[in-house]
C-alpha cells in the first residue's frame, strides 16, 4: 500500500487552521488579522523548505549545535529582560518583534536529539549516550522552569523521554528515567514552584472550592463544552465566551470556545483531523530513508500529541491549568510558526523521498 505524500497532512491541517479562524473570528477582528499573518508566514516556509536544500543546512551537525546553544541564551535572556506578565517571564521583546524562546528550545532540542541519536541508537543503553542526552534536555527545562512556564518544562521532558523510549531504552533504564521524573516534580514542589501554581494544583483536587479563584477558569471551561449539545450555540452565540466568562478563549480554553459554539460535533471533527494530521507524519516518518528524518517526525508527534493532550485535559479540568496552547488551534504567533516551521521540515522530508 502507497503510503501518503504531505498533501495529506495539509488537508487535516486545514481543518484545523479553519476552525481556529473562526473561533478568533467570532471572538476578536485583531486576533483574527494577526493569525492570519501568521499562518501566512508559515505558509511560506512550508513553501521556501520544499523549494530548497533544507539538509544543506539543518544535516550539519554544528549548525545544529549552535541552533541549541543559541536557543539556550535566549531562555537565560528572557530571566533577565523579559516582561513579566502574570507571574511569568516567558516572551522576549527584541524591538518590535515579541516570541517565547521556549518554542525556539522544543526545535533545537528535536533536530538536536534527531541527530544525536541517529548516530547512536544502537548504543542508547550505554550511561554515558543517557547522560548526554540528559544535559541537553536538562539545561533548557531548568531555565523554562525558572520562568516558570512548567507546561513547556514538561514538554521539553516528553521530547527526551520520547526519543530514549523510541531508541530502544531497556526497561530497567526507563524506569530509572521516570524516576528522574518524580524527583523533579519534588524538587518543584518543594523550590520551584510559586504560590499561584501550588494553587492551581491544589484546587485542581478539590474543585468545589474557591470557585471563583484558582477553579474559576476551569469552571467556565466546563460550563461552555456542558451547554453546547451537539451543534452547539452557533458562531459567535458563545455566552461564556463572548460574554467573557471564559477567560483565555483564544488560547488555553479554546477547544471550549469551539466546543461552545460549534457543538460537541465540530469538536470531534477538528480533534480527528488534529490525530489524522499526526497520523500523516508518523506514516511520513516510517518512509523516510534516514534516521534523521525519522526521528524529526517522531518529535513532531511528541510536541504536537503532548501539547494537544495538556490543551484539551486543562479545558476538560483532567489537569491543572498549564498554559500549554493547542497546537495550529490556539491564538498566537510563537506556537503557530513552530508548528509550521516543523511542517515545513517534514514536507520537505516527503518532497525528497516522493521527488
Amino acid at each position: 500500500m502507497a503510503i501518503p505524500s504531505a498533501k495529506n497532512i495539509f488537508l487535516p491541517l486545514s481543518v484545523v487552521l479553519l476552525a481556529s479562524m473562526l473561533v478568533l473570528s467570532s471572538i476578536s477582528d485583531k486576533f483574527f488579522y494577526k493569525q492570519a499573518g501568521f499562518i501566512a508566514l508559515g505558509i511560506l516556509f512550508v513553501f521556501l523548505f520544499r523549494k530548497f536544500d533544507w539538509q544543506g543546512i539543518l544535516g550539519y551537525r554544528w549548525f545544529i549545535l549552535g541552533f541549541y546553544v543559541l536557543s539556550v541564551f535566549f531562555l537565560v535572556l528572557v530571566l533577565f529582560i523579559g516582561p513579566d506578565i502574570r507571574n511569568v517571564k516567558s516572551w522576549l521583546v527584541l524591538g518590535p518583534f515579541s516570541f517565547q524562546p521556549a518554542e525556539l528550545a522544543k526545535i533545537s532540542l528535536i533536530l538536536l536529539y534527531a541527530e544525536y541519536f541517529s548516530r547512536r541508537h544502537m548504543s542508547v543503553a550505554r550511561w554515558k549516550t543517557i547522560f548526554i542526552s540528559f544535559v541537553f534536555f536538562i539545561v533548557p527545562a531548568v531555565l523554562i522552569a525558572a520562568q516558570p512556564a512548567l507546561g513547556s518544562a514538561a514538554v521539553i521532558f516528553g521530547i527526551w523521554f520520547g526519543f530514549l523510549i523510541s531508541s530502544g531504552l531497556p526497561r530497567d533504564k526507563i524506569f530509572m528515567a521516570l524516576a528522574v521524573l518524580i524527583a523533579a516534580v519534588f524538587f518543584m514542589w518543594n523550590w520551584g514552584l510559586k504560590d499561584f501554581q501550588k494553587a492551581r494544583v491544589i484546587h485542581f483536587f478539590y474543585p468545589e472550592k474557591n470557585v471563583l479563584g484558582a477553579n474559576y477558569s476551569v469552571i467556565q471551561s466546563k460550563v461552555a463544552i456542558g451547554s453546547a449539545g451537539l451543534w452547539g450555540k452557533g458562531y459567535g452565540q458563545g455566552s461564556q465566551t463572548q460574554l467573557g466568562f471564559l477567560t483565555e478563549p483564544t488560547n488555553d480554553f479554546v477547544l471550549a470556545s469551539l466546543i461552545e459554539e460549534w457543538g460537541v460535533a465540530g469538536g470531534v471533527a477538528v480533534i480527528m483531523a488534529f490525530w489524522a494530521l499526526l497520523l500523516g507524519i508518523l506514516k511520513i516518518g516510517s518512509a523516510a530513508v534516514r534516521n534523521f528524518e525519522k526521528f524529526i517526525c517522531l518529535g513532531t508527534v511528541i510536541i504536537f500529541g503532548m501539547q494537544f493532550l495538556m490543551n484539551g485535559g486543562t479545558a476538560l479540568g483532567l489537569i491543572p491549568v498549564v498554559g500549554i496552547p493547542f497546537p495550529f488551534l490556539s491564538y498566537g504567533g510563537s506556537s503557530i510558526l513552530t508548528g509550521f516551521f516543523l511542517i515545513a521540515i517534514i514536507s520537505a522530508i516527503d518532497k525528497r523521498r516522493t521527488g
